[in-house]
């Protein structure tokens, strides 16, 4: 394996011993009635005893767990012209990302839940660092099925896919740490979602206008 996935196991490995920790002494760090659910104003609407909290435990380390397992084995079933060795390096570095991601939100979660309140910017700066951080490397992403930008106009033209990840890749860094910057420095969230979404769906909107553009010049059958 190689360091990326190394480090993700580590954080996954991590993950499971701070929820074991945790759960095994759970009368000494959390109330006795704890929040499992939040609103969009990160107000907590669903609470729970303490004594019966699995999934407050043991979410995130489940879904570290299943991630890790599947892109583990997604390079193994990748069909030969769509191989994942030709950006490897990248891939394990994006699976890094992503435990990093679940294993950081779990502790911020957990967090909260000992507190009674939970830190809502820092659960949402990560989400928009993440994006940040993922949209650094889009551009490097060569055509595969799992991750990227993954359509039916990418798939069929390099072409395509290149100059759709350079969008991608712009736009999600741009919405991603702008989106940080923002939530860290107390703007309302309702105004920095929206980037991510148009992040999001711009370059979807993107391959299909570059396709038919390339299309209609019969430069399709030439790549």
């Amino acid at each position: 394996m190689s360091r990326w996935l190394w480090l993700s196991l580590l954080l996954l490995l991590s993950g499971v011993g701070a929820s074991a920790y945790l759960a095994g002494n759970r009368a000494d760090y959390f109330p006795e009635q704890v929040a499992v659910h939040w609103n969009a104003a990160m107000e907590p609407d669903r609470f729970a005893s303490r004594d019966d909290l699995f999934e407050v435990f043991w979410i995130f380390p489940a879904l570290s767990t299943v991630t890790f397992l599947i892109f583990l084995a997604l390079p193994w079933l990748s069909p030969r012209k769509f191989s994942i060795n030709d950006f490897r390096g990248i891939y394990d570095y994006i699976v890094f990302l992503m435990i990093g991601l679940f294993i950081y939100l779990q502790a911020v979660t957990l967090y909260g839940q000992m507190k009674g309140e939970m830190p809502g910017r820092l659960f949402l700066g990560g989400l928009f660092l993440f994006f940040g951080l993922l949209g650094n490397v889009l551009g490097k992403v060569r055509k595969n099925f799992y991750v990227g930008v993954r359509t039916p106009w990418t798939l069929a033209s390099d072409v395509v896919w290149e100059r759709t990840h350079r969008l991608a890749a712009w736009l999600f860094v741009i919405a991603g740490l702008g989106g940080f910057l923002a939530v860290m420095l107390g703007v309302s969230v309702l105004w920095c979602i929206p980037a991510l979404i148009v992040a999001g769906l711009v370059p979807v909107v993107y391959s299909l206008v570059i396709y038919k553009r390339l299309e209609r010049a019969g430069k399709l059958e030439a790549e």
